[in-house]
Parts: structure tokens; C-alpha cells; sequence
């Protein structure tokens, strides 16, 4: 069995096949799926398809790029309030975004800085999202001392000596779609070198659809085919990359 710890089955691009899209999952041996919840639209979304599916679980947080939208005291009180909630299980997707360019970095850094304070108070673990930004998530993390808080560096694509910082502060490292590409030198290497007890899988779908259906939807079956691949790069069964990512989820998130 298998677990997905980052999708997106709310997402518009789902709404002519959701249904088929879970039982396909389900089928193809995925037990249990994190829907992440990310601004004021995509929260409600999600906690609604977490209290309608047993084995999907929600993370409520603020993405980066929707920093600007955020009314702070008003949205971290909701999502606080979500927190309390059974089958939330953490905080995000935070973090910070220098690729798209719709948050000034000062604004990011103030909600980022926010969130991570907030999973402190209500002990979640909070779910990263990092792109073209690497030094400076890692420079908050250790600022807001986020090993108390731990998580998830979610769809990782830095360098071994970012994800060896990021393992330093207690967090996991999670893998999707571009791992399984044939020119990702990068994350397979660096996946080689993570601990087999603190690695994740994850598809992030509908993006990042792993290879052979790179640039087309990407959905939570695909899973396997990350699966596949780190047991390649680990050298090890796939049966036991589904076991120990799975057992890690479980422990990371305190799913049942």
C-alpha cells in the first residue's frame, strides 16, 4: 500500500472525473492521500473531500504566491480553528516562491514566519514548498527554530547539501513526478542519499505528472511509478519502498 502525501483532487482540472480519479487510486494500491488546502478558495475544497472520503486526509496553510491575499489575524485564526479538526493533519503548503512573481519576498517571509509560529502553538507539522528560493527557506526554518515543528519539504528539488540541512532540522524529503525523468540527475541523487526513514513519495497532482505521462494531468495512481523509481535508485524492492515511505508518512503526519 501506498500513500500519496501531496495532491491537489480538488483542482478544477478533476471535476469532469474526480470520482475515477479516487477509485483509480484506491485500485491501484493507494491507501490514504493528503489533499492540500492552500488559500482561501482551495481550504474549503479540501476539507470537504477529507470529510467525504475516510482515507483522504487535509494540510490547510497559505501558499507563497497567494501571500498578497492573505489577511493575516483573520486567515491564521481559520486555519487555526481547522487545525483542531480530525483529519487535518498539518500546516501548508508554506514556504516561499521566487519563480512566480506575485508576492513581494517581505510579504512571503512575514506569512511564512506566521504559519510556522502557528504550527508551534497547535503542534502540526508543516508541509514546504520551496522554489528558486532555497537559502532563504532554509534560513527561516532555522530563524523560527522549525525543528521543534518538523514536516515535510515537499516535491524536493535542491541539492544534497540543502536537503542534508533541512534532514539536520528534523524534516522529511519528499519526491513526485520528476524524479522518475530520465534527465533528473539531481533528485535522483539526492533521493539516493536520504535516510530510507525519512523519505516520502508524493505526485503533487494534477502537475508533475511522472514519466511516461510527463506534461499531461498527473493523478494519485501515479504514485506507483515514483515508487518504482526510488526502489530503482535505492536499490530495493518496490514492496519495501511502499512499506518504509509509508510507514514514514504515517509517522511524520500521525495518520492512523
Amino acid at each position: 500500500m501506498l500513500i500519496d502525501t501531496h495532491a491537489h483532487l480538488d483542482s478544477p482540472k478533476f471535476d469532469s472525473d474526480r470520482e475515477d480519479v479516487i477509485d483509480r487510486a484506491q485500485a491501484s494500491g493507494v491507501d490514504t492521500i493528503v489533499n492540500i488546502g492552500f488559500n482561501r478558495e482551495t481550504i474549503p475544497t479540501t476539507m470537504a473531500l477529507a470529510e467525504k472520503y475516510p482515507f483522504i486526509y487535509a494540510a490547510v496553510g497559505w501558499h507563497p504566491t497567494d501571500a498578497v491575499d492573505m489577511k493575516m489575524e483573520e486567515d491564521l485564526a481559520w486555519i487555526e480553528e481547522l487545525c483542531s479538526h480530525p483529519k487535518v493533519v498539518a500546516i501548508g503548503e508554506i514556504g516561499l516562491d521566487y519563480y512566480w512573481d506575485t508576492a513581494p519576498k517581505e510579504v512571503q517571509h512575514a506569512v511564512f514566519r506566521e504559519q510556522i509560529r502557528l504550527a508551534r502553538k497547535v503542534r502540526k507539522p508543516i508541509v514546504i514548498h520551496n522554489r528558486d528560493a532555497h537559502e532563504d527557506v532554509v534560513r527561516l526554518l532555522r530563524e523560527e527554530d522549525a525543528r521543534d515543528v518538523g514536516g515535510i519539504m515537499h516535491c524536493f528539488s535542491g541539492s544534497w547539501e540543502t536537503a542534508k540541512m533541512c534532514l539536520d532540522m528534523g524534516f522529511y524529503i519528499s519526491f513526485g513526478g520528476p524524479v522518475t525523468f530520465k534527465n533528473a540527475r539531481v533528485p535522483k541523487e539526492v533521493l539516493s542519499r536520504v535516510p530510507d526513514d525519512r523519505l516520502l513519495l508524493e505526485t503533487d497532482c494534477p502537475y508533475l505528472a511522472p514519466h511516461p505521462h510527463r506534461g499531461k494531468r498527473n493523478e494519485s495512481a501515479y504514485v506507483n511509478l515514483v515508487a518504482e523509481s526510488a526502489a530503482e535508485i535505492k536499490n530495493i524492492s518496490v514492496e519495501e519502498i511502499c512499506e518504509l515511505t509509508s510507514r514514514n508518512a504515517r509517522r511524520c503526519l500521525s495518520l492512523r
